[in-house]
């Protein structure tokens, strides 16, 4: 079981602590990376990504109210742990680590 996030699981986490508990479910989420990113995230990828950070204590999920408007389907809606938290911080000042000092990545816009 890996204690790092991956980079899309790193994504997911930031845009579901972005979106807040109750608008953090499968297509605000994917919406969010691209929006902000860039990137677009496949659904299924999604969903994958977060059954496994369940797993792993990262995420935490509930399943809200089902609605006729997704045919009587509820949406799952996520929220990130207090290890998730944690690990986004530790991801943080890891990666400012690393990227410190490096000339090519000082300024300019290559």
């Amino acid at each position: 079981m890996a204690d790092h996030p991956g980079s899309l699981e790193l994504m997911l986490l930031l845009a579901v602590l972005r979106l807040g508990e109750d608008k953090a479910y499968g297509v605000p989420i994917s919406t969010e990376i691209e929006q902000t990113t860039g990137r677009r995230v496949a659904l299924a990828s999604v969903y994958a990504a977060l059954d496994r950070m369940e797993e792993r204590g990262w995420v935490a999920s509930r399943v809200g109210e089902s609605t006729a408007a997704r045919g009587g389907r509820a949406k799952r809606h996520f929220r990130v742990t207090t290890e998730g938290v944690r690990l986004v911080r530790e991801t943080k000042g890891s990666l400012v680590k690393m990227w410190r000092g490096i000339r090519e990545l000082q300024g300019g816009t290559t």
